[in-house]
């Protein structure tokens, strides 16, 4: 069956919050000697949230920017998802409060939660195109918003200086010019272990001890190997992906990718023919936004221009689980 859907962005939107913390900030934050942060791990600075700047509302200002440039009302929306890496709360569903922030909490409009870590967006994005191609929806929202800050050891550099704060959201439409062309999602679940937050969920409760809660209530990776765990299935996923797609890697013009870090930034750049001049890279400045990143390069990469009409794009990246995803567009 053909995995070719039509669809159009409408438009797009985005916030950074209003903190910047510069690399030299990270330094004294994870003890680390003056300089070290932004030579061995690509970091120029992050934008950090307040405790004003929560989830929901940075997703609401990305949101009201999207519908803005695409001249809907939010009551046109068919339907609200929520592609975060990690809720706001457990309960409701992010998507649900985005929706209320939108003036839109008595309408009945669809809003829901994907949840893929930082492959959320790309899931969303998958089942907005399946809802236009069932005539289910022919305006659709989608939100992204993270805030890693919120749970990050500063005692572990590699897994806490590689993050930053941020929105984004995109307003996609059943008509419109852009067609995906093939669509792969991988999972091997032996990597569970390499990237987690254990509190939160209901195996660690605060009821059985609030300590052992707090501990595991930070972020934890192997960096060195999620990388291995990665960077080893990527050519073959990328085989499966281009093929599906019928093209070859050649052919790609514009490379969206996940801002994971910059040793995979770099790794992807030399895995692709012209990687390095054609792959939209943000991460020095923004850094790994969890779910926001990809949204939020397809974002930048349209208000700069880079998705040329006709043209070959490949939106792709890594998440915790571990799992690889990616999409060929013809722009």
């Amino acid at each position: 069956m053909s995995l070719e859907r039509r669809f159009g962005i409408a438009g797009v939107g985005t916030y950074l919050p209003r903190e910047i913390v510069l690399a030299a900030d990270y330094d004294r934050l994870t003890g680390l000697p003056l300089g070290q942060v932004a030579e061995k791990f690509g970091v120029a600075q992050r934008h950090r949230a307040a405790p004003d700047e929560t989830t929901s509302w940075m997703a609401e200002q990305a949101a009201r920017s999207a519908l803005a440039e695409a001249g809907w009302e939010p009551p046109s929306l068919d339907v609200i998802i929520s592609a975060c890496g990690v809720m706001e709360q457990p309960i409701p569903s992010t998507a649900v409060l985005v929706q209320r922030r939108l003036g839109l909490g008595g309408s009945g409009i669809a809003a829901f939660d994907i949840n893929a870590t930082c492959l959320s967006f790309l899931l969303a994005f998958d089942r907005v195109l399946a809802g236009f191609a069932l005539k289910e929806w022919r305006r659709a929202l989608i939100v992204s918003a993270d805030i890693a800050s919120a749970a990050l050891d500063y005692s572990n550099p590699e897994s806490s200086v590689l993050f930053g704060d941020g929105a984004a959201a995109i307003a996609l439409e059943s008509d419109g010019p852009h067609v995906r062309l093939a669509h792969v999602f991988r999972t091997y679940g032996d990597g569970a272990d390499l990237c987690k937050i254990e509190s939160g969920g209901t195996r660690l409760r605060p009821a059985d001890g609030i300590d052992q809660f707090l501990d595991h209530a930070t972020f934890q990776m192997d960096g060195p190997g999620l990388f291995r765990a990665t960077s080893r299935r990527f050519p073959k996923f990328m085989q499966e992906l281009l093929s599906a797609a019928a093209i070859s890697s050649s052919e790609l013009q514009c490379i969206i990718p996940h801002q994971a870090s910059r040793a995979a930034l770099e790794h992807l750049k030399r895995s692709l023919p012209g990687g390095q001049e054609k792959t939209v890279d943000m991460f020095a400045h923004i850094g790994n936004l969890i779910a926001t990143s990809i949204p939020f390069m397809l974002a930048h990469a349209r208000q700069r221009g880079l998705l040329g009409e006709g043209e070959l794009g490949l939106i792709v990246g890594t998440s915790a689980g571990v799992s690889l995803g990616g999409a060929v567009i013809r722009w």
